[in-house]
């Protein structure tokens, strides 16, 4: 195979899973439209109208599910560890930026970037102003394009314990950043002794009930992307060392 064709390979690969995601970001759209038009007739906003707790689950189901699917299809069109890491993470960038920008076309919604809203659902609500996951999603489809494109020209990725240790760290604390409303109702209002129950409880629905979110921790946000951007910036030159072409172009 020459490196035409390889280039080819790769363009096209990324073109594919990019159309996939997509398509996975307006579907996902389209079931929050379902959603809202159920528990949210009068808009989405806070403080929340309390879902039902089967309702809740079967939400952690459907999370859950995506996220199988996403490895699983990127498991599917790379045969090593570091295509599949670079699949993974550039298909959850697209899925989520794509799944806002459906829900603007379907929805006119949200007015502003800094509205708030719940993005994910395990192990606890994170929550965060739209412009936090935007952010990560371009962060997560960099990330992606610079291994795939690493793996295209050197054929030698080894992301390695320091590229992995800052990633890792960075991810850790946008996570901290998104889950910390919540995770404090649970610890400060004494639920954490009930966690497996937490949806059934009463007293933890009412606390939800009169939850508005007010600050985003940007200062925890900008550090957690700070080391992922250092995390890849390690991954870059480990790379380009190892291959004997600091700096190299194409």
């Amino acid at each position: 195979m020459n490196v035409e064709e390889t280039k080819t390979d790769h363009v096209r690969r990324f073109v594919w899973l990019g159309i996939f995601a997509a398509a996975m970001g307006a579907l996902e759209a389209i079931v929050v439209v379902y959603l809202r038009e159920l528990y949210h007739p009068a808009g989405f906003q806070f403080p929340m109208t309390p879902v039902p707790h089967t309702m809740l689950l079967m939400e952690m189901l459907r999370e859950s599910c995506t996220i199988v699917m996403l490895a699983a299809v990127s498991a599917a069109v790379a045969k090593t560890f570091p295509l599949r890491f670079s699949s993974f993470v550039f298909i959850f960038g697209v899925w989520d930026l794509l799944y806002y920008l459906a829900l603007k076309l379907l929805l006119d919604w949200p007015p502003s970037l800094f509205t708030w809203d719940i993005l994910f659902l395990i192990p606890v609500a994170w929550t965060g102003p739209v412009l936090a996951p935007l952010v990560v999603s371009l962060t997560l489809i960099g990330l992606g394009l610079l291994v795939g494109r690493l793996d295209r020209k050197y054929a030698m990725v080894h992301i390695g314990a320091a590229a992995w240790a800052l990633m890792g760290l960075g991810a850790f604390v946008i996570f901290l950043a998104f889950i910390r409303d919540y995770s404090r109702i649970i610890i400060e209002g004494g639920f954490l002794a009930d966690f497996a129950h937490l949806l059934r409880d009463q007293a933890f629905q009412a606390a939800l009930a009169s939850y508005v979110p007010r600050h985003f921790p940007w200062s925890a946000f900008a550090l957690g992307e700070t080391l992922l951007l250092a995390g890849a910036m390690v991954l870059y030159r480990r790379t380009t060392r190892d291959a004997g072409i600091v700096g190299g172009t194409d």
